[in-house]
């Protein structure tokens, strides 16, 4: 019901840009990581958005898979893909690790990227924590670009 920008994160440690849908066995099977992962560093100074870029699903459809996945984090509803477009974003779940300063540190899976899944129990984040221990440390991230997979975003 608002606008938001990443101006609005400015006093952020770490920003986490998450694409996700609410109809992609994919992006759904990583949910529980996600939120757990926010509500583990949030408290530490990152911030996680989840992004909605799919033309296909409505902001409602966004709000009640929001609420139902038990995100805590904001959700928004990227209409006409703008911001996948200026990313370069291309499926759900990928993610975008911004620093204090705005500087992309990673970009890739939230985890898995050597055996994709869309199996919840199965799902796991390693690739982003270790990304994000990094930031929020201050080191470089060992590494810095992990190979996506999920649905494609439907522009």
């Amino acid at each position: 019901g608002r606008t938001v920008s990443l101006n609005d994160y400015a006093d952020s440690k770490a920003v986490v840009l998450m694409f996700i849908a609410t109809g992609c066995p994919y992006s759904n099977a990583f949910n529980g990581v996600m939120a757990d992962l926010a509500s583990r560093y949030e408290p530490r100074g990152a911030v996680f958005v989840g992004i909605n870029s799919n033309k296909t699903e409505s902001a409602e459809d966004v709000r009640q898979h929001a609420q139902s996945s038990g995100f805590e984090f904001v959700v928004v509803k990227d209409g006409g893909s703008a911001f996948a477009n200026e990313l370069g974003a291309q499926v759900t779940p990928e993610v975008f690790v911004l620093d204090k300063n705005g500087k992309l540190r990673y970009h890739g899976a939230i985890g898995n990227s050597r055996q994709p899944t869309t199996k919840a129990d199965e799902a796991n984040g390693d690739e982003l924590v270790q990304a994000l221990e990094s930031v929020l440390a201050g080191r470089d991230v060992p590494m810095t670009k992990t190979k996506m997979f999920g649905c494609t975003i439907k522009r």
